[in-house]
């Protein structure tokens, strides 16, 4: 019988149960305007838990982005706390925000392949 990697297990759940208690509490605990409508995509805590990059998308432009990162930055240690009251691991990692560029650069990837494919249909 294979053992699963336990850490690696134990990694994801918290990475995940970080994730959507930090979801919730920005949308139920900050007030911020700046902040407006975002989506946490992921969270990646360090193997020691002292830093946690927290990765977020957005619906509004592009150009809001860094009120948004000003607006998570200063609402952090805020995060933190409340983290810290809902969750129990030994220390409640420092909270790094991130825009995900990765759904955006997938968009851009699936318009460039519909521009080929409709190129070649029309060639054919």
């Amino acid at each position: 019988m294979r053992h699963q990697n336990k850490g690696f297990a134990r990694a994801d759940r918290v990475n995940e149960q970080i994730r959507r208690d930090l979801a919730d509490l920005i949308r139920t605990e900050l007030k911020d305007p700046r902040i407006g409508m975002i989506s946490l995509t992921a969270v990646e805590v360090t193997a020691d838990y002292a830093h946690a990059n927290v990765y977020f998308t957005t619906m509004t432009d592009r150009t809001a982005v860094p009120s948004i990162l000003a607006g998570l930055k200063k609402a952090s240690g805020f995060l933190r706390l409340m983290l810290g009251k809902r969750i129990k691991i030994h220390q409640i990692p420092e909270l790094h925000f991130k825009f995900d560029e990765s759904l955006e650069r997938g968009i851009e990837l699936s318009q460039l392949i519909e521009q080929a494919n409709s190129v070649r249909a029309k060639e054919d």
